[in-house]
């Protein structure tokens, strides 16, 4: 009787996975930098946000990063979750 080998190249399974999941941890991490440093580019040179009240005598100022950074704590939740399950 013959047996069929396992070709030369071929990765094992434990190994391949091992490897997918450091791939995604990868691209998860690049992404959640990439969301923070829209964050500080948007605080170094965005705009602010002016409300005003009545006829113009009051105003308030708010750096729109404080808006982007709250979005951005939600989207690094949801691509943490996802990312970096196993």
């Amino acid at each position: 009787m013959s047996s069929i080998s396992q070709p030369s190249g071929a990765v094992p399974e434990a190994r391949r996975r091992s490897a997918d999941l450091l791939v995604r941890n990868m691209w998860a991490g690049l992404a959640i930098m990439v969301i923070w440093l829209a964050v500080l580019f948007d605080a170094l040179f965005g705009p602010n946000i002016v409300a005003t009240s009545g006829a113009g005598t009051e105003t308030t100022t708010i750096p729109s990063a404080v808006v982007v950074a709250l979005f951005a704590w939600f989207a690094t939740l949801a691509v943490a979750k996802h990312g970096f399950e196993s």
